[in-house]
């Protein structure tokens, strides 16, 4: 279904790929089409949903017949099959992903647009929101270190920065549409998760120019369990694999000592995060993860563990991170114990939460 076909190419395309999220799809959507004109077209993927996503999809499209909106159906094949044929199906100069359960926030289109049109940058990174609609003071807006409203043309500031941020999602980025054509398809990793955490580094790589735009362009949805945060042997294992798909990528390209050093310490920090959230997992099943993720970190780094770690050391920002790396390598039993305790006293409370939600 395209409830509106413009002959001219449409400066932006907004893809939203969606499964299952009947409760969010309307507000989602409405957020983004109340700013929409001639310049924007609208790619919907539903990814084999059971539930009433299409027909709240197809209400909002029928809402709006003046804009540019497409309903792709397919079968269910998880997010990145979803996200690969949104890309298929855009038009756009430049490319933007909004989740099925998050909100674009006002405004956001037009400034997308004024950056366009000053300064045509290969991609735009923006600022974003943690949103807690059931806990509205723990909401926070998150920014980058990127100097901001100014071309950065250097890639090692564009890849330094970003590893330094660690914020690696595809949505607070908006690349032009030729630089997802330059990757050979499927664009991002069938049934992965963190599937876009081993392509957005990918993508900066080939981009010649980056422009921060410290908008708060969207509010990601926190929710009390999901998917991201719903621990299992797949998730500990696609998290510390996601950067380790890029090193290879990067050895071709013959990226700088600069980004090889903080890509190391992005490792480190994935790793750690890792390693304790299998202290969530039953005793016998988090120590074969454990092991497992722990030749997956080290084939990850460029440089010796010990040299990656004696660097962070010597950063106030890192150095807590680096002595419970060096823990988990020296296999300390105080930092077992005390973690397996934490953690599984975070995850009864988190679903003590969950039952104390109401129902909808």
């Amino acid at each position: 279904m395209n409830t509106a076909a413009p002959d001219s190419v449409p400066l932006l395309s907004i893809l939203v790929p969606a499964y299952n999220v009947d409760r969010y799809i309307t507000d989602c959507l409405e957020h983004i089409v109340v700013q929409m004109d001639g310049r924007h077209e609208l790619i919907l993927v539903d990814d084999g949903s059971s539930d009433q996503t299409v027909a709240r999809m197809r209400a909002v499209a029928d809402a709006w017949p003046r804009l540019a909106i497409t309903l792709i159906e397919q079968a269910n094949g998880g997010i990145a099959d979803a996200r690969n044929r949104a890309l298929l199906a855009a038009r756009g100069d430049y490319i933007l992903f909004v989740d099925s359960d998050d909100r674009l926030l006002p405004q956001s289109l037009d400034v997308l647009e004024r950056t366009i049109t000053r300064h045509q940058p290969d991609v735009i990174a923006t600022a974003l929101r943690m949103w807690h609609p059931h806990a509205p003071e723990k909401d926070r807006d998150v920014f980058m270190s990127y100097a901001p409203d100014q071309p950065i043309t250097c890639q090692d500031a564009i890849l330094t920065s970003f590893f330094n941020d660690r914020h690696m999602y595809v949505w607070c980025k908006v690349f032009r549409r030729e630089i997802y054509a330059q990757t050979a398809m499927p664009v991002f990793p069938s049934q992965r998760l963190f599937e876009d955490v081993a392509v957005v580094p990918l993508l900066l790589q080939r981009c010649r120019s980056l422009v921060y735009l410290p908008h708060v362009l969207l509010a990601y949805r926190q929710h009390p369990v999901s998917i991201t945060r719903v621990i299992s042997e797949k998730w500990c294992v696609d998290f510390v694999s996601a950067l380790a798909a890029v090193k290879p990528h990067f050895e071709r390209a013959g990226v700088s000592a600069a980004v090889q050093a903080q890509f190391d310490v992005a490792v480190c920090h994935f790793y750690l995060s890792t390693i304790k959230n299998t202290y969530q997992l039953p005793t016998a099943a988090g120590a074969l993860v454990r092991q497992k993720v722990h030749g997956i970190f080290l084939s990850s780094l460029f440089s010796p563990p010990q040299q990656v770690l004696s660097g962070m050391a010597r950063n106030v920002r890192d150095a807590r991170a680096a002595r419970q790396v060096q823990h988990v390598i020296d296999g300390n039993r105080w930092f077992h114990v005390s973690h397996s305790l934490v953690r599984k006293f975070k995850l009864w409370r988190r679903l003590r939460q969950t039952r104390a939600l109401p129902r909808r």
